[in-house]
């Protein structure tokens, strides 16, 4: 059993989610990863540094509490406590107001519902070790939606309301709970997508996972219920 309460990672091996992986596997604080692909997590795993705790977990439905649940459980029973979260699992999806109603369910179950299946199952053991850091990733729409978002944007939208209230609720047992909210990450599915776009404010998955670690620290335990911000600047010319 380890000494560290450890931190679980949901969306472990996708493109923001192995960045904010590694970026833990840095330190000495055991990870919980939780990843649909058995195959991509079975190769994230190998990638790792060899004296680091993990307990990869595959498959685990995050639209039920009741999974998310078994998988916290099983985390507990391996490393002794559950210290922190940081949630990547999402999706995205466009189409204009008219016909957003066939995506709604979707990007609400696939972005609010699996963060608030993944919190609530995870909030009863960091209040047993009387802490607890939630990070939730959520996206600049969630504050001001663009043409063809209607869906995506409120879905977004209600992970910024659950994260301020797990921040009020949860402030008394020492648990924090902010999200971060990237523009567009730089990742080779969207310079796939947007081949003739500006990418030079677009931001690394590296850069986002380096404040997703810090929200996760100790020392991040001065913000609570924030929504921040991680949209990069245009690089500059010298």
């Amino acid at each position: 059993m380890s000494s560290s309460p450890a931190i679980i990672v949901t969306g472990a091996a996708g493109n923001l989610g192995a960045a904010v992986v590694r970026e833990l596997a840095k330190g000495s604080t055991p990870l919980v990863l939780m990843e649909r692909s058995a195959e991509k997590l079975e190769a994230l795993v190998a990638s790792l540094p060899s004296g680091l705790e993990v307990l990869p977990i595959a498959g685990t439905d995050m639209t039920s509490q009741e999974a998310c649940e078994a998988a916290v459980a099983e985390a507990v029973e391996r490393f002794g406590a559950v210290g922190g979260l940081a949630n990547t699992v999402g999706g995205f999806a466009m189409a204009p107001v008219a016909k957003a109603l066939s995506q709604w369910d979707a990007m609400l179950t696939g972005n609010a519902r699996t963060a608030l299946a993944i919190s609530a199952a995870v909030l009863p053991a960091m209040q047993a070790a009387r802490q607890g850091r939630i990070v939730h990733v959520a996206a600049l729409a969630g504050q001001k939606a663009s043409a063809g978002m209607a869906a995506y944007a409120a879905s977004k939208a209600a992970l910024l309301r659950l994260t301020e209230a797990i921040a009020e609720e949860y402030r008394k047992d020492g648990i924090t709970a902010n999200c971060v909210l990237p523009g567009v990450i730089d990742t080779p599915q969207n310079r796939a997508a947007m081949p003739k776009a500006d990418t030079s404010s677009w931001v690394a998955p590296e850069a986002i996972a380096r404040l997703i670690a810090f929200l996760l620290s100790p020392e991040g335990g001065v913000v609570t219920g924030g929504a921040i911000p991680a949209t990069g600047v245009p690089a500059v010319s010298t």
